[in-house]
């Protein structure tokens, strides 16, 4: 179906972060093609009145209208809240530290509009703050002379190793280009994708990880995903409403692990392989760091990364 003038949704996550919530509503405000409205979920507890208090001084300040949800469970839960939720033809998944220049929402409407054949279900922005070059990441340096994955293409996730290929390693583009996974930090989706009643898995509780990349996979199986150069803004990394680096840890075994079973249908032998493998080289990797650095928090990932371990083996 051709998407000529879109109703746009924005459902953006939150956690104890008023501040950045306000910046969002200032940055919404100022685009071009202006979102119809915000669904703001809010994961705090019920005695944390902060950002709930942000909302309501904005009240009647943006040309949107603003719906405030108060529901706890994770970034997961609480987009699938929000899309429920949602009235536009478009969705759009924007975090709350995550600042859109000012076309950004034109410039992905005009995507869909031009797909006539109504194929295309997500279209991703390009995070212009997070580029990095892999020749100058030490690490993805050694991921290619161990020859740990089998692709290296930005937005690819590779299906005989189980590991998403960073999309920040995409250098400046305009247009478009098809892509395995969208993150959630950015990302438009059609409503149809939802229609089925496709959703992020509950499996994904708390502090999200990878929970992006599976829905995205799931996704792919029937529509066309891209990303759009043209599409830009910037992310900032709020450091509020973060966790420690051993729970990251722990689910940067559990998660993935988990994604590529379910993506993959169960795994072959060759397949677990070079899953362990890639793991095995991250457990070298950061306790090396640990010890060259004395990092307290590269001890913490580790020990995160040997529960993540235990729980993979004793069954998820």
């Amino acid at each position: 179906m051709k998407i000529a003038s879109p109703r746009i949704s924005i459902v953006t996550p939150t956690f104890e972060r008023p501040e950045e919530v306000r910046g969002l509503l200032d940055n919404l405000s100022l685009q071009s093609l202006r979102p119809f409205e915000l669904v703001l979920v809010d994961g705090a507890a019920n005695s944390d009145v902060t950002t709930e208090n942000a909302v309501r001084e904005a009240s009647g300040r943006h040309p949107f209208e603003i719906r405030y949800i108060r529901h706890v469970g994770g970034t997961a839960v609480q987009r699938n809240i929000g899309i429920e939720s949602a009235a536009g033809d478009l969705v759009a998944l924007i975090d709350d530290d995550v600042r859109l220049d000012v076309d950004f929402l034109k410039n992905i409407a005009e995507v869909f509009s031009a797909d006539r054949a109504g194929t295309i279900g997500g279209v991703v922005g390009y995070r212009t703050n997070q580029h990095f070059r892999s020749e100058e990441s030490q690490r993805w340096r050694w991921y290619k002379r161990l020859n740990l994955l089998t692709t290296y293409e930005p937005g690819r996730y590779d299906f005989k190793t189980g590991y998403p290929i960073n999309n920040n390693m995409q250098p400046p583009f305009t247009g478009t280009r098809p892509v395995d996974f969208m993150t959630t930090a950015c990302a438009v989706w059609r409503k149809e994708v939802f229609a089925g009643g496709l959703r992020f898995d509950p499996f994904f509780r708390d502090y999200g990880v990878l929970e992006d990349a599976h829905f995205s996979l799931r996704a792919g199986r029937e529509w066309s995903l891209l990303q759009c150069g043209d599409a830009r803004c910037e992310e900032l990394h709020s450091p509020n409403g973060r966790v420690s680096r051993r729970r990251i840890g722990y689910k940067c075994v559990v998660n993935y692990y988990f994604v590529f079973q379910s993506i993959s249908a169960g795994l072959s032998a060759s397949q677990k392989f070079r899953f362990w493998r890639y793991q095995a080289f991250e457990f070298f990797r950061i306790g090396a760091s640990a010890l060259r650095r004395r990092n307290w928090h590269d001890v913490l990932e580790l020990q995160g990364r040997i529960e993540g371990v235990l729980r993979v083996v004793r069954g998820l």
